[in-house]
């Protein structure tokens, strides 16, 4: 069984900063893709940005240039550094691994709220 813990959410204020992390916990293998999603209130949920193991990454057009997502490969952790928020951005964002051998994993999520 394996375990994606999500840390780091709070509240802040239009254009401040916050850094999300997750975590692997279990029995992880490896990890291939890593990733952040975000579900706002009434909305689907959207991808934010994804890294692969080899450190290639991908945003949403949105957050290009204010968001960025790294990965430690060793501590199988996933973090997402969210610069210039926008109180659109207020949601709840999930962190999600392809983990050997389990499949796509998904954290429980973490509340996200960008208001002054």
């Amino acid at each position: 069984q394996v375990q994606l813990v999500e840390s780091g959410g709070g509240l802040v204020q239009p254009g401040g900063s916050l850094k999300l992390s997750c975590a692997a916990s279990g029995n992880v293998f490896s990890i291939n893709i890593m990733g952040w999603y975000r579900q706002a209130p009434g909305k689907q949920r959207e991808l934010v940005a994804t890294i692969t193991s080899s450190g290639s990454t991908d945003y949403a057009d949105s957050v290009k240039g204010r968001f960025t997502i790294s990965r430690d490969n060793a501590k199988n952790t996933v973090s997402l550094q969210m610069n210039s928020l926008l109180p659109e951005e207020t949601a709840v964002y999930y962190c999600n691994a392809f983990v050997i051998p389990h499949g796509l994993v998904w954290g429980q999520g973490i509340q996200v709220t960008v208001s002054s």
